[in-house]
Order: C-alpha cells, then sequence, then structure tokens
C-alpha cells in the first residue's frame, strides 16, 4: 500500500504523532506510480523527488488530524505569503463557502505594497442574494472569525459565474492574471464552459491600476 507522511515545509523533517501540518509526500513507491515524463525525466525528477529527496512529493499541503486522517488542505503552488505568513488559498475557499449566502468561491493571491501578497477573493453568491458592500464587510469578518485576522481577504468581487473547463476544473491561471490587472495575455480561453465569465471579471475587476 501506499505509505503518506507529513513533512515540515520548509526543512523536509518528516513531523511524527497526530496534530500536525506540512506537505504530503510519500515514503516509498508503490504499485502503477508514475516512473517519468514523456521526453522530460529531468523535469520528472526535479518536481517529484529532488525537493525533498528520499520521498515523492505529491505537491499537496496535509494535516494529520487528532484522530491520524489525513486532510489534502490545497495545492502547494496554490499557497500565498501574506506578512510572511504562509496561507493556502483552499482554507480560506473553504471558510468563504461555509457562510450560507456563498455558492461558491475561488482565493488568489496578487501583489501587495505592504503584505508582499494580498489576498483576493470571488465570490459566488447563492440564488436570490444581492451583492452589497455590507455583505462584503460581513465576509471578511465571517473569515476572520473561522480562521483568524491574517486571512481576511484584501479584496472581494462577486462572480456570477467562475472560469471553469467542461470538466468543472477552475482555471486559476485566468483568475490570477485578472486579479493582477494583467490580463493581456490570458492565453486561450476556448476550453472553457462558458468563456464569457471572463470578459465579466476583468470589467468588474476590483485591483484597476
Amino acid at each position: 500500500g501506499v505509505k503518506p507522511v507529513v513533512l515540515d515545509a520548509q526543512t523536509g523533517v518528516a513531523l511524527d504523532g497526530d496534530g500536525v501540518e506540512g506537505v504530503l509526500c510519500i515514503a516509498d513507491s508503490w504499485p502503477g506510480q508514475m516512473r517519468t515524463v514523456w521526453g522530460d525525466h529531468e523535469r520528472f525528477m526535479e518536481t517529484y523527488f529532488q525537493q525533498y529527496p528520499g520521498y515523492y512529493f505529491t505537491g499537496d499541503g496535509c494535516r494529520r488530524d487528532a484522530d491520524g486522517y489525513y486532510w489534502i488542505t490545497g495545492r502547494v503552488d496554490d499557497v500565498i505569503n501574506v506578512s510572511g505568513h504562509r496561507m493556502g488559498t483552499a482554507e480560506v475557499e473553504s471558510a468563504l463557502v461555509a457562510h450560507e449566502k456563498v455558492a461558491e468561491a475561488a482565493v488568489v493571491g496578487y501583489p501587495h505594497p505592504l503584505k508582499g501578497q494580498g489576498i483576493y477573493a470571488y465570490v459566488t453568491l447563492m440564488n436570490g442574494i444581492e451583492p452589497s458592500d455590507g455583505l462584503r464587510a460581513e465576509l471578511e469578518k465571517w473569515v476572520r472569525t473561522e480562521i483568524g485576522p491574517i486571512a481576511k481577504p484584501d479584496l472581494i468581487q462577486w462572480a456570477p459565474g467562475l472560469p471553469k473547463t467542461r470538466s468543472g476544473k477552475i482555471m486559476r491561471r485566468i483568475l490570477r492574471k485578472i486579479a493582477e490587472d494583467d490580463f493581456a495575455a490570458l492565453g486561450d480561453i476556448s476550453t472553457l464552459a462558458d468563456p464569457g465569465v471572463v470578459d465579466d471579471l476583468i470589467e468588474n475587476r476590483m485591483n484597476r491600476a
């Protein structure tokens, strides 16, 4: 079977016991494990084996709870650095969608003059809920309560829809570009289920130069 292990993201040291959080790695090989990337074995080794020698790095953040269960906290490349604090965007998204008026949320980082990176949240509301500055403040307070002050979104943009592939995957690359006010080169958006949502997000972006 698979042997999961939680490592300290900075030191690469395996974290013992329960109630710990770090990055998810696999301590041994297993049947069906990918062996290479066709035509780019060097990239394969660099991505999955060199960052934490002796382990297969999944690319996921993870916590092991008090009962020994593993919880995926999000992709490590979806981690933003806010005032020196590393924070998974998935954690902020989970807090937002736990609010009764929120149907969906996507969180990305954007350049912030003081914090290094700020928290930019795209929020889709439940049917019948009208967006307002009051609701924006309510969601900011909600996240502060659920996670802490450091996780409060700096910018919340109302999003009637999010850019998704036909399989339902959110295209975060597009959301990052819009949040950075740098949408001149979004790349191919023809694969989106509804390319029209991109124009709406650009038109109503919160981080205008």
